[in-house]
């Protein structure tokens, strides 16, 4: 199952576990955001930095004999990657596949057939998630995906990882990069695509990038992107969070899911 980052693929596996539970497949999930390398590891870019988007960024040596042990019902310890020291860490948590349970993956390169190459393709079913956004301002203006994807991004960054939104925006053109790279060569491999957008989240996420954008200065290179959203953002009115399912794959951005992240 593969992503872009922010398009909901945990709430996503988390919501297939249910469905697969309702039709008598117990799921186990695995995520290849804790098989990254050591951060001394790490590739970088032609800029020197960490280059986290390419798959040599994931530790496919460990993942397979992960994924190979599993399949063949023995016990793995999992590792839990510490993002801020850039280490896996073990706490004890240990993972066993039963006869009637399936292996569910979630991570940014799971169309791409190196992540998994110790598996046979027809082993493998591949989801593709994405938020493909369908809505017009009006009929010469359409509301771009890429757009309600950043500004996901910029909520997400602010409540989970501290970022402001000058460094998301910052960062983003390594991620649109990485995708055309990493990603979008592969979503021709994917058996079935998921479309994660929602018809009212600009006016859920509106209330929570609004101030976060505004903090970005006129002096800030990212002052007329900044205002770019802001303006896109006034279009909408307000939606209470109180009607958002808390199964919903919004929950991942703004908070209050029953789901466990």
């Amino acid at each position: 199952m593969q992503d872009h980052h922010l398009h909901g693929k945990t709430t996503f596996a988390k919501r297939l576990g249910i469905q697969l539970r309702l039709n008598g497949i117990q799921p186990k999930t695995l995520s290849v955001d804790n098989y990254f390398v050591e951060r001394e590891q790490n590739p970088v870019d032609e800029n020197g930095e960490y280059d986290f988007e390419c798959i040599e960024a994931v530790d496919l040596k460990l993942f397979n004999e992960h994924i190979l042990k599993l399949l063949s019902g023995e016990e793995i310890e999992l590792p839990t990657f510490d993002f801020s020291t850039g280490h896996k860490k073990y706490n004890g948590n240990k993972m066993k596949l039963e006869e009637n349970e399936v292996l569910v993956i979630e991570g940014i390169h799971c169309l791409n057939d190196k992540l998994t190459e110790s598996i046979p393709r027809d082993k493998k079913f591949k989801i593709y998630i994405s938020a493909l956004t369908v809505l017009n301002i009006d009929y010469y203006n359409r509301i771009s995906t890429t757009d309600t994807r950043i500004i996901r991004r910029i909520v997400r960054d602010y409540r989970y990882r501290g970022y402001s939104a000058k460094e998301t925006l910052q960062r983003w053109n390594s991620v649109v990069n990485g995708e055309k790279k990493y990603i979008f060569p592969f979503q021709e491999e994917a058996d079935a695509m998921f479309n994660s957008s929602i018809v009212y989240e600009l006016g859920v996420l509106r209330e929570y990038a609004l101030p976060i954008l505004e903090e970005i200065k006129k002096t800030d290179a990212e002052y007329a992107e900044a205002k770019r959203l802001i303006t896109l953002l006034s279009y909408f009115r307000k939606i209470d969070t109180e009607y958002i399912p808390e199964s919903s794959i919004l929950r991942e951005f703004i908070g209050g899911s029953i789901f466990k992240y």
